[in-house]
């Protein structure tokens, strides 16, 4: 049933009235973690306890979190659990680098994702998405998985962006595999609440290793592939990701990337490139079909804009749309925790921090703390608009992050997510398939379980006319 735009409160687990004891906290952790979140965390501004075996404090105390994430980010790093979790394929990489060898990516990687660089990719982006109309229009009137449709979607955006020669494997392969791949490795391991000794086994982990067998052989092939055309004709190389990995070098010593580092990246960028882009447009897409004056903006807003002028600023006239993909950031951000462990003594909040507590600022809880937030639980992209989102502290919303360690992909994702976003409100109507229930579950990133049922409705549009950028 349509709710008003006003008082719609999308779907979400209800708070707990007190933390859970440890047996029960292993089993919430490992079924869906957003399940563990108390009252208290939503109305305090530091929760202490919660975890066994180790000191931590959930902050949402914008302050303390500008401290943690930006003035004092030195003394907190990636914690015990977070490493074990990216451990799986991406130790290496960008996500979980520290110290020297995370500057040296970061720079490596820096001029891929400036805005000259980003805002020459919305070409592709809108050929992507044309061709996503395309195959949605053969399929109204049926029920389709929107997550699964909008995976291959932002598949195939990597695929025309930062991977020029394309991503190896098939497509449908890859997204598959990356799906098993979140559900095994995104997983809270009971042993890694009791924080066993690296040694032990993760009995959940086990089924990543096909996954990742699977990822390596074809990473390997796409290095091995641009190592051919660069030693046969290094002038004519194209600047994407793969390039600027390989050519990266340490300014103080010479230094070049580690094979493993290369290829942590690569399967990084194709992980999170494009989960956490399909995730913000599924959600997006849900969110909107139970709004109907919002589909009806963002529509407005698309027939307006896609018709007048210059590709590349695009993104940047579209700013309903875009208060709807922050809303939905918003109630589902795609960074649901961040967690650190302090390496000495600091005040937090008027909190004293020892060496080794672990200090978790989850975006989840940030977005609808009640202190916060006006009427934190509802669904309003108006708290987004000009002249509103400026009145949001910049510690209190943090859908990719804060500080150094700010999402490098967060340009690239939220244009691709504009603007195909107007483009689907175009061209469809979207209704939730009947009797499904929408139910938001933590893995790696926060996703609809189940997958995202719905049925499309045309709508007749004349085809854009868009200026292509010089």
């Amino acid at each position: 049933m349509l709710q008003t735009v006003d008082h719609w409160v999308p779907p979400a687990p209800v708070p707990r009235e007190r933390q859970l004891g440890t047996l029960a906290l292993i089993r919430v952790l490992a079924s869906n973690p957003l399940e563990a979140w108390t009252v208290a965390h939503f109305e305090q501004p530091v929760v202490a306890g919660g975890l066994p075996f180790a000191r931590a404090l959930v902050v949402s105390e914008p302050g303390a979190i500008r401290r943690v994430l930006l003035e004092n980010a030195e003394n907190y790093r990636k914690d015990w659990m977070q490493r074990r979790i990216l451990s799986a394929g991406l130790a290496d990489g960008l996500l979980s680098a520290e110290g020297r060898r995370w500057r040296v990516q970061r720079r490596a990687l820096a001029p891929l994702f400036a805005r000259r660089s980003v805002i020459g990719f919305a070409p592709e982006v809108v050929t992507a998405t044309e061709a996503l109309v395309a195959r949605l229009r053969q399929q109204c009137g049926q029920t389709i998985d929107v997550m699964a449709e909008i995976t291959r979607f932002t598949l195939s955006v990597l695929e025309r962006t930062i991977f020029s020669d394309g991503i190896g494997a098939g497509r449908e392969d890859i997204r598959i595999a990356m799906q098993r791949y979140f559900e095994a490795a995104s997983r809270i391991d009971p042993f890694d609440v009791l924080n066993l000794p690296d040694f032990v086994p993760r009995p959940t982990r086990l089924h990543v290793r096909a996954s990742l067998h699977f990822f390596d052989e074809t990473v390997d092939s796409l290095i091995a592939a641009r190592r051919r055309r660069r030693a046969e004709n290094p002038d004519c190389l194209p600047r994407d990701l793969l390039t600027l990995l390989l050519d990266a070098r340490d300014p103080e010593t010479g230094e070049g990337l580690s094979e493993a580092e290369v290829r942590a990246n690569v399967l990084t960028f194709i992980s999170a490139g494009h989960e956490t882009t399909a995730n913000c447009l599924t959600w997006s897409l849900y969110l909107l079909s139970q709004a109907p004056e919002w589909c009806e903006r963002v529509h407005a807003e698309a027939e307006r804009e896609l018709d007048n002028g210059d590709v590349s600023t695009l993104a940047d006239r579209l700013p309903v749309t875009r208060a709807v993909v922050d809303e939905a950031n918003r109630l589902y951000p795609p960074i649901s925790a961040i967690s650190r462990v302090s390496l000495g003594s600091d005040t937090l909040a008027d909190h004293d921090i020892d060496r080794g507590t672990l200090v978790v600022i989850a975006p989840y809880v940030l977005h609808r703390h009640r202190s916060l937030w006006t009427r934190p639980d509802a669904f309003d992209p108006g708290r987004f608009l000009p002249g509103e989102r400026e009145q949001i502290d910049r510690f209190v919303y943090l859908p990719f992050g804060a500080g150094p360690r700010l999402c490098i992909g967060a340009p690239f994702a939220l244009q691709e997510a504009s603007i195909a976003l107007a483009m689907l409100a175009r061209n469809f109507i979207w209704d939730l398939a009947p009797d499904h229930v929408v139910r938001p579950i933590q893995k790696m990133t926060l996703r609809p379980a189940d997958g995202m049922p719905m049925v499309l409705q045309a709508r007749l549009v004349r085809a854009p006319n868009i200026t292509p950028a010089d």
